[in-house]
């Protein structure tokens, strides 16, 4: 019984979809309508894997723009810090140049000390006017004769007053010259950072819409594949209960009830009993409507048996995972089995023409006082009888 509950599980994974229209008007699928799905889900596939290839190349594409754009970032950052320091720099030689401005200033008082000495010693004031009317540094260095007869001191104060005022020129203007060059190039690189920036932005953007696309045909893709699997089983189904009907028809020997030799089912139930009341008013419906019968169909305008049970028990209300299309066989193991002299409306009857799982045939409803509603053949149609009229009654029922 393990097996079967395996085969079981299995088939029900694969026929969850819900039946199209069009498959209620062709209960048993053919081979031709598989081959079309075949190819629908060929064709899906198809699209399927040129968008992903065009996927695969706008994610380069992206990843590529990511790296310019990543480098780009960090030569900014560098700028931004060589900015920093240059702009530090310009502030530096500021501070310097405001420092030494106060050495000029105090060369410029000794200066005016020096002519003062100079006049009180008898010194001539026309020595030390070109140096007193002088406009910078490079025209008391041009004099400097004048300023040796005043001895050392004086041109140690000359040559600091000269030191301090070009060093804090220099200073400045170099710090001023690197400043203005590091701003030109942090804009460069900010803009070229801004394009890289932008560049990788639309190309993300193109990639979430080529994704959108991807995923839409990746659903189709297996709605596809799911439609071409769930024909594939219907068919498999039909084809395995009519070749077991069909082997029954020509065994002799088979009995009105078979012997219990151990048969197994599911441990527990999912309906109540109103919802088997439900599923037995929904088959009693069927049959007085004289619903034909053909093979592999679960309604609505046609049934086979296990296609009646399964639309019976759907129209009480139970869905995947509780539920599913399966064949006779298959639903013995996924019920719980229970004694014929406890069957009570609502559970399901099985027949084997050797009495064993693997040839069970046929299914029933039981509708209470030893009758039962049934889709019997395509001759007979769908019919209120009696549980003993088919042959090879297994001994119990199987309460879902």
């Amino acid at each position: 019984m393990k097996k079967y509950r395996a085969i079981s599980l299995a088939l029900a994974l694969g026929l969850t979809l819900t039946t199209a229209p069009a498959l209620a008007k062709t209960p048993k699928p053919t081979l031709a309508e598989i081959e079309a799905a075949k190819k629908v889900e060929a064709a899906k596939k198809k699209a399927a894997d040129a968008q992903a290839a065009k996927l695969a190349k706008a994610n380069q594409s992206l990843r590529t723009l990511t790296a310019k754009a990543n480098a780009a970032t960090a030569l900014y950052v560098k700028a931004q810090r060589e900015l920093a320091v240059a702009v530090a720099a310009a502030r530096a030689a500021a501070q310097y140049a405001a420092e030494t401005a106060a050495s000029v200033s105090e060369a410029h008082q000794v200066i005016g000390r020096l002519a003062t000495n100079a006049y009180i010693m008898g010194g001539s004031m026309t020595d030390i006017e070109p140096l007193l009317s002088s406009n910078g540094p490079q025209d008391l260095i041009d004099q400097l004769s004048t300023l040796s007869n005043l001895g050392t001191k004086n041109s140690i104060a000359l040559d600091r007053f000269k030191a301090a005022e070009v060093i804090a020129r220099a200073a400045k203007k170099a710090a001023d010259d690197a400043k203005i060059v590091q701003e030109t190039a942090t804009e460069k690189v900010e803009a070229a950072k801004k394009v890289a920036d932008d560049a990788k932005a639309e190309q993300a953007q193109e990639v979430a819409k080529l994704q959108k696309v991807q995923d839409a045909l990746m659903k189709e893709l297996l709605s596809a594949r799911k439609v071409r699997t769930t024909l594939e089983q219907q068919r498999q189904l039909a084809l395995l209960e009519e070749s077991q009907a069909n082997q029954a028809t020509q065994t002799p020997g088979q009995k009105s009830v078979w012997p219990d030799i151990g048969f197994k089912g599911r441990s527990t139930i999912r309906t109540t009993q109103a919802q088997r009341d439900k599923a037995v008013a929904f088959a009693k419906t069927q049959v007085l409507a004289r619903k034909p019968y053909v093979w592999g169909s679960e309604g609505p305008n046609t049934f086979d048996c296990s296609g009646l049970v399964y639309a019976a028990y759907k129209y009480a209300g139970l869905g995947w995972p509780n539920w599913d299309r399966l064949n006779s066989a298959l639903y013995s193991g996924y019920t719980k089995h229970v004694s014929l002299n406890d069957l009570v409306p609502g559970d399901l009857l099985f027949y084997s023409y050797k009495g064993t799982i693997s040839t069970i045939h046929h299914i029933t409803i039981y509708a209470g006082n030893g009758m039962m509603w049934e889709a019997n053949s395509k001759d007979k149609g769908l019919l209120f009888s009696s549980i003993y009229s088919v042959k090879g009654l297994m001994p119990f029922g199987g309460r879902v």
